[in-house]
């Protein structure tokens, strides 16, 4: 039976480097599991036993306010780890890890992931570059909190989720929990963009009209 990383394992940069040797050895030592949407991986405080790779699907990683708010800190698509501060002895930092799609998610025990880094450094190397990126990411999102209005908050978040003109499969919802808002403060700040003519909405589709506008929208 082929394995799921067999193909396309190249694709995850963790081991991008590695021998067809080396591969079959990562191979041996995952384990696969196909998790439905909505499938909670992990919740705050928790210690875990396993890196995760996600193969095919998405998983969001997000926050929960006092007040039930949710705040998207990271959303994952096909080759993308995470849980890897679990296999450090390390909470999550009140994050969950909830699966968006329907997902095939391949596991690494954290004793075999600890004998890989030991013996491949680099891998350690490229977990700390991941996981220093995802602190730069946080640190850009409490800037926006902080110094920027909700419209211009949405309207950097549509530069950078869109592909050419148009972001597509974005509700309204999915919109403000990236934001850590309110659908209905989300929702007012894309009317506003809608009647400056800057963007057009339809069901899960948003149009940019006007990129430069929106640029400047959003203080780029």
């Amino acid at each position: 039976m082929t394995h799921p990383l067999n193909g396309r394992a190249d694709a995850l940069d963790l081991f991008r480097d590695f021998t067809p040797e080396e591969m079959q050895e990562v191979a041996r030592v995952t384990a696969t599991r196909a998790f439905a949407k909505g499938r909670v991986l992990y919740t705050p405080g928790e210690t875990g036993e396993a890196l995760f790779l996600l193969r095919e699907g998405a998983v969001q990683i997000y926050r929960m306010s006092a007040e039930g708010r949710k705040l998207v800190i990271a959303h994952l698509l096909p080759f993308s780890f995470f849980g890897e501060m679990r296999c450090i002895g390390q909470g999550m930092y009140d994050t969950y890890a909830e699966v968006t799609e329907d997902s095939l998610i391949l596991t690494m025990n954290c004793a075999d992931l600890e004998r890989m880094l030991f013996s491949k450094p680099q891998v350690a190397r490229r977990i700390l570059e991941a996981f220093g990126r995802r602190v730069l990411e946080a640190e850009r999102q409490l800037e926006d909190i902080a110094f920027k209005g909700m419209a211009a908050r949405v309207a950097a978040l549509l530069l950078r989720e869109a592909e050419g003109d148009e972001v597509v499969g974005l509700s309204h919802q999915d919109l403000a929990e990236r934001l850590g808002v309110y659908r209905e403060t989300a929702t007012n700040a894309l009317n506003e963009l809608k009647s400056a003519s800057i963007i057009r909405i339809g069901r899960k589709r948003i149009s940019i009209i006007d990129r430069e506008r929106l640029r400047r929208a959003a203080g780029a």
